[in-house]
């Protein structure tokens, strides 16, 4: 199976933020998934807040979930950046809507 950044994508709305239930995607935490000749395929993202407490649960649903396409921890990595900062703009209307943000 070719790994394409629609199919991580796909997989990575399967990650749901542990206290609102929403998939990371759709809350906008996901910037990027990049690909590099000979290198590891780099998913950045960012948290809703520095120090979110409950990252190293999300990481492991993204490792779980890359597990899934058949990708090894060496096959990836996560980048996590603060720059820029989250911000509800980067919502998805179904997340905005299933939270009742207009």
């Amino acid at each position: 199976m070719k790994i394409t950044k629609d199919k991580i994508l796909k997989k990575l709305t399967e990650v749901l933020d542990p206290e609102i239930g929403i998939s990371i995607v759709d809350l906008g935490l996901i910037y990027d998934v990049h690909f590099r000749s000979d290198q590891p395929i780099v998913i950045s993202m960012t948290l809703t807040t520095m120090g979110c407490p409950l990252f190293p649960v999300i990481e492991q649903d993204i490792k779980n979930k890359m597990a899934d396409l058949d990708l090894k921890n060496n096959d990836y990595q996560i980048k996590l950046t603060f720059d820029p900062p989250w911000s509800m703009d980067k919502m998805s209307k179904k997340a905005k809507a299933t939270l009742g943000i207009q």
